[in-house]
């Protein structure tokens, strides 16, 4: 009882003293102690008469919820929300507590004081609503200034009552707190009337700006609920500080941003809010109070003077150094200067002064956040919920900052118990909405994005996302139509155009995709847009500007370390750009990257590495002119006459057969022309090939019907090194390597395997110049087992690893792959049937893991889950499938490999298919797909040759499957396995005369068909049932000129590519 009287008495002389921040720190305690509804007022009043109103409505709220007819927090509350500007919301409170002190009628002077507040509320509204019917005065005028009052300075609060004649909030509500970002902030539309459009929010990793958000959120108890001890100066005045990316950014209606950070992020004169300055008064003495010393420095922070914030701040730590509410004032001004770690030890000063410094806990969170440094970032912020329970400020921010550090889970946890406190919290949607796509709940995600919407319609954050969100699962017409959503409420949002040129690019569409980047580009010079406008330059033949724009890439200043990747592949690309142009005028099969090349050039851009060690040691390609004057093109190339017009229709009509049904596969009309001219071109090349074989045969230099055309191998490096994949060799080379062109025992003229894939692999690489389409063995790790005669089993692990030719993610961690986690349950399926056969799996160091020991077996068949299996195995392993052999009986090839490994912080498994190259296993298919092939060409040129009834050419149609089967297995391009499958597939019917006349079936992905059966007929059997329904006999293709003749340059390949008649 001593105590409590003796913290009254102290409680009493701050208030004497007007000191109001430690009459604050009694209250705390007293409240700490025993919930009083009175000291809750008592604090409020405190609050207010800092002017820190949100704390003031937060403390009223909590006393209303104790007691709804507490006459004095109807007052307060009225009081804050009209000094916020929020008339109608004060009005609505006043009339309220006016009701309830009428029906009570025991404070006269409480009642009059509700019916005075009432009437001025009402006479603002008024007030405003004629001022808005007249024109604005050029200079603004100030509600509340009083001309003899001297003016020692101004804190900016968030009622907006100062009007400038510009009814908006400031729309540059952001300040970067990185090097890094240099993104312009223009904000999103804010339930107070104002709006804060940010034009630099990137999707996936967008501001998490809340508008019009209470910093502390509702009260739980009144113990430490807000720990206001250390935020009287932080919350109101500093605003919140909000990661964005690997920034800090201030939450609007808190800080207003001087003139040169509003030009940093973007922001005119037009776009400035309307605030009222709060004019703090001078005493005639001239004495500065440690309150009024934090007031100044608090205005200058809100006016982006960082340098004199810091400095007023000083003055106040000289005399007190552990005073919490200055070292958080200082830490937050630091932060704004990008000094975070500056800004991090005065908050940690802070805590160590008063641990239950709930703000200090979260401005630290923050500002490590901004560092990248996310777990400790959580750490804090659950440090400051401690004391301020179920924050939706807090929950917010954790929630974000989870997302961020791809615990989508966890952010969905946060974020949705913020919105049952905060429903209208329009940023918590948007990133709920990003958090639910991740983990593969699709629906959910765009209720909550869609929502996010419905609260206001001109927040382009939620737009930008919900338009990536229709992209990734490919639904082309929805996203465009969100970004013109955009568009509409900002034509000068560059990150619009970025999105929609990827869309475009996704399409097919390269040029319209050049025409929106270019647009972005007048707006922000952004090294997204220069990089996808180089690549859309590269792939349609303007080699000049795409040059223009990688070296602009290239020479970019990073304002994030992700970025990096993308100077690299422009350094890459440059190359690869200088070399097509070199081979426009030179005829389309000598584009050869797998034989021209250098192997550690494409080792490095297929796994997107540092380009040092390729400029040192790896040949340059010549200067652009020297290219240019050496594939000048001629005109006759690029015309597209009428038989080339027929022949791309046709094409067209062919190449959309390609296209999966699944999400996140867009429909990519340039894909879709190359797959055409390439099965064309395929079918030609095959059916000259079986014409020949077949007048050879029937020539009688097989009498017994067959012929066996399996070759010696001149050697295995020839073997390994030949056809189109060739790292050394020269076109004359390739054709001695594999031996087919000219079998020497019979003078006969017939193609390889190799050679029949590497038509595909051509068309692919020129059709998305982009995309590190090149064969396996060609890479720099292969190159050395083959030349050096080195073995795998002499290199370490991760040389090992390095040594693969594919990955393909179900899971990436918690996040679900949009287009490859449909396979997951049957490839978990596969796994587990795999283990039950071999008892074991490996490891990462390629050990083996028995498991045939305490009924692992019994548990590992009953796991729902790859994290089951991995908690069964008790570490990271991969188990390989395998395929039966057809060319030699009982013999297993090694398939793909399916790897669970667990990611860091326990954020969920990759779990994926990841397919080796090694010399033993590259030998072992090549066996295989010779054979494969030598049962095709059998299966067409003998009794069935040039038959048109689709009965008799179903052991060649299951002879191609099987061919199929193998090649999906054996994976031996980085990428584009897929495509160049079904290519070959198709030109091999066409040239048998069956020509593919439907779709593929939605949800199915030919290639995963292949990999997921363990023996071709069970591949052949699945494929047969919707393929060869599908089958009708075509002669027609025949009467089109050949595609080597109508587009033999490369130029003329790129520009029938390239060449759409809309």
């Amino acid at each position: 009882m001593a105590a409590a009287t003796s913290e009254r008495v102290e409680l009493a002389k701050h208030c004497s003293s007007q000191n109001w921040s430690k009459a604050i720190r009694v209250l705390d305690s007293l409240l700490a102690k025993q919930c009083s509804i009175l000291d809750i007022c008592n604090r409020a009043f405190c609050y207010n008469q800092l002017e820190l109103h949100k704390h003031v409505i937060k403390d009223c709220d909590k006393a209303l919820q104790l007691e709804a007819s507490t006459i004095q927090a109807y007052i307060l509350k009225g009081r804050a929300l009209l000094a916020l500007g929020r008339k109608q919301d004060a009005v609505l409170v006043l009339e309220q507590g006016y009701k309830i002190a009428l029906q009570q009628t025991a404070d006269v002077k409480q009642l009059l004081e509700l019916e005075e507040l009432l009437k001025a509320a009402r006479e603002e509204i008024d007030g405003a609503v004629k001022h808005q019917e007249t024109p604005a005065s050029s200079l603004g005028s100030c509600a509340g200034d009083k001309s003899d009052e001297k003016i020692s300075s101004m804190a900016v609060s968030e009622s907006g009552a100062c009007s400038n004649g510009n009814t908006h909030e400031d729309l540059g509500e952001q300040s970067k707190m990185s090097s890094f970002s240099k993104d312009a902030s223009k904000g999103s539309k804010k339930p107070g009337g104002g709006s804060e459009l940010r034009n630099g929010s990137a999707y996936k990793e967008k501001e998490n700006v809340k508008s019009g958000s209470q910093t502390n959120g509702s009260y739980e108890s009144c113990n430490g609920s807000d720990s206001h001890d250390d935020s009287s100066e932080s919350s109101d005045r500093l605003g919140d500080l909000s990661l964005v990316g690997n920034t800090l950014t201030i939450k609007s209606g808190s800080i207003r941003l001087s003139h040169k950070a509003k030009a940093r992020c973007g922001v005119t004169d037009e776009t400035k809010t309307n605030k009222k300055y709060t004019i703090a008064r001078m005493s005639d003495t001239h004495s500065i109070t440690v309150d009024f010393r934090l007031s100044r420095g608090i205005a200058q922070v809100n006016e982006g003077n960082y340098a004199k914030a810091i400095s007023i701040f000083d003055k106040v730590l000289k005399e007190e150094p552990n005073y919490p509410e200055a070292l958080i004032g200082r830490g937050t001004a630091y932060a704004f200067k990008r000094e975070l770690e500056n800004a991090i030890a005065d908050f940690t000063k802070a805590i160590q002064s008063n641990p239950a410094a709930g703000e200090a806990w979260k401005r630290r969170g923050q500002a490590r956040a901004a560092l990248g440094e996310f777990a400790e970032a959580v750490e804090d912020l659950t440090k400051a919920l401690v004391y301020e329970k179920n924050s939706p400020d807090i929950l917010h921010e954790r929630g974000i900052i989870n997302f961020r550090s791809k615990d989508f889970t966890a952010a969905i946890k946060d974020l949705s118990i913020c919105l049952k406190q905060e429903k209208d919290n329009k940023s918590a949607y948007t990133y709920l909405g990003l958090a639910f796509a991740s983990l593969g709940e699709y629906k959910k995600a765009e209720e909550a994005h869609l929502k996010s919407i419905q609260l206001d319609s001109n927040y382009l954050e939620a737009w930008l996302h919900l338009a990536q969100f229709y992209q990734e699962l490919a639904d082309h017409s929805k996203a465009l139509e969100c970004i013109e959503q955009v568009l509409q409420v900002d034509n000068r949002v560059w990150k619009a155009y970025h999105l929609r040129g990827l869309v475009f690019h996704g399409l097919g569409e390269h040029r319209k995709a050049i025409k929106e980047l270019s647009i972005g580009l007048s707006i922000e010079t952004s090294i997204e847009c220069l990089y996808l406008r180089g690549s859309c330059y590269h792939a349609v033949g303007e080699y000049r500007d795409a040059v223009k724009d990688y070296d602009a890439t290239v020479d970019a200043d990073l304002d994030a370390v992700e970025k990096f990747v993308l100077q690299c592949l422009a350094f890459y690309q440059k190359e690869i750009a200088l070399y097509t142009a070199s081979k426009v005028s030179s005829d389309f099969f000598c584009f050869d990257i797998d034989g021209d090349i250098d192997p550690m050039f494409k080792e490095y851009w297929c796994k997107r590495l540092h380009p040092k060690d390729v400029c040192e040691k790896v040949y340059r390609q010549p200067p652009l002119r020297e290219s240019l004057k050496k594939g000048k093109l001629k005109k006759q190339d690029l015309a597209i006459t009428k038989p080339k017009a027929n022949l791309l229709r046709f094409a067209d009509l062919i190449g959309k057969k390609i296209q999966y049904d699944c999400p996140g596969f867009l429909p990519n009309r340039r894909q879709h022309r190359m797959a055409g001219l390439a099965v064309i071109e395929i079918a030609q090349k095959v059916s000259k090939a079986w014409r020949i074989e077949w007048r050879s045969l029937n020539k009688g230099t097989a009498k017994n019907g067959k012929k066996n055309r399996r070759r010696e191998r001149i050697n295995m490096l020839s073997q390994n090194r030949g056809g189109a994949g060739c790292s050394t060799s020269s076109s004359s080379e390739t054709s001695t390597a594999y031996a087919s062109l000219e079998d020497r025992s019979s003078g006969r003229s017939m193609l390889s395997w190799q050679e029949v894939y590497s038509s595909a692999v051509r068309w692919r690489q020129i059709s998305e110049p982009c995309d590190p389409v090149v064969w396996v063995n060609k890479l720099r790790y292969m190159f050395l087992c083959y030349v050096s005669g080195i073995s795998t089993d002499s290199l370490n692990s991760e040389e090992f690893n390095s040594g693969f030719g594919s990955h393909t993610p179900m899971l990436l961690g918690q996040a679900k792959v949009v287009r490859y986690f449909p396979n997951y349950e049957r490839t978990l399926s596969l796994a587990k049937t795999i283990i039950k056969d071999k008892l074991s799996v490996r490891s990462k160091a390629d050990e083996v893991i028995d498991l045939s020991k305490d009924a692992k077996i019994e548990e590992i068949m009953r796991a729902a889950t790859c994290e089951e299996l991995h908690k069964i195995v008790g570490e990271d392993f991969w188990v390989a499938t395998w395929c039966d052999s057809t060319a030699f009986e009982g013999k297993r090839l090694e398939g793909t490999r399916i790897t669970c490994i667990q990611k860091p912080e326990r954020l969920g498994y990759d779990f994926a298919i990841r397919t080796p190259c090694t010399p033993a296993r590259w030998s072992d298919f090549d066996e295989e797909m010779t054979s494969a092939w030598e049962a095709v060409c059998n299966a067409y040129c003998g009794e069935n040759y040039g038959s048109t009834k689709l009965d008799a050419l179903e052991t060649v149609r299951d002879a191609i499957l099987r061919m199929t089967y193998y090649w999906y297995n054996f994976m031996p391009l980085a990428r584009g396995t897929a495509v160049t499958g079904f290519v070959v597939l198709m030109g091999l019917l066409l040239a048998a005369n069956m020509e593919f006349t439907e779709s593929i079936p939605k949800g199915l992905q030919i290639d995963w068909e292949a990999i997921l059966n363990l023996e071709p007929g069970s591949f052949t059997g699945s494929v047969k049932s919707w393929l060869y329904p599908s089958l009708k006999i075509s002669t027609s293709w025949r009467d089109h000129p050949e595609i080597s003749s109508a587009f033999s340059t490369t130029g003329s390949v790129v520009a029938a590519l390239s060449s759409y008649n809309d």
